[in-house]
């Protein structure tokens, strides 16, 4: 398995990864499919802090992080997102990738990194949970997708202790 930071040539497998999850699935509560263009300015501005990971040459997913609110304040906070692709489910790509966001964010002096997991996900909170991040709330219906009210699931993990 090769992780590394996220070039244009990955723009086409992370969009489509991406749009799969929003066309399909629970797991966040977005519903505008992401823009190629989109993803390949995301990539080129977060540099590190954008990776993807391969098995055998085959693209299998991708994690990033990104300032969790705007304002200062906030700065050293950011909310990551990870998801894989068909061929990295159950092959330890997500373990893989969030160890080396997670190296890679405490680099570049990110103090907590936040996960907002849907309800509709325990897979994902159980993921979370057994990387360290804690589970800090849980704010009942604030997600709405396919008619369906949707819990957002608040997990941390501070990076620099």
């Amino acid at each position: 398995m090769i992780v590394r930071p996220a070039e244009p040539c990955d723009v086409a497998d992370v969009t489509g990864v991406w749009n799969a999850v929003i066309r399909d699935t629970l797991i966040n509560f977005t519903t505008e499919e992401k823009t190629e263009a989109g993803i390949a300015a995301d990539i080129a501005a977060r540099g590190k802090l954008y990776l993807v990971a391969e098995l055998d040459g085959v693209f299998a997913g991708f994690a990033t992080c990104a300032p969790f609110r705007s304002g200062t304040g906030y700065a050293l906070t950011h909310e990551h997102s990870i998801m894989l692709a068909k061929a990295g489910q159950g092959r330890g790509v997500g373990r893989a990738l969030m160890a080396a966001l997670e190296a890679n964010a405490r680099a570049a002096g990110v103090h907590v990194l936040v996960a907002v997991v849907s309800s509709a996900n325990p897979g994902g909170v159980a993921f979370h949970e057994r990387l360290g991040y804690v589970h800090v709330g849980t704010f009942p219906e604030v997600g709405r997708k396919w008619g369906q009210w949707l819990d957002a699931v608040f997990l941390q993990k501070i990076l620099d202790r």
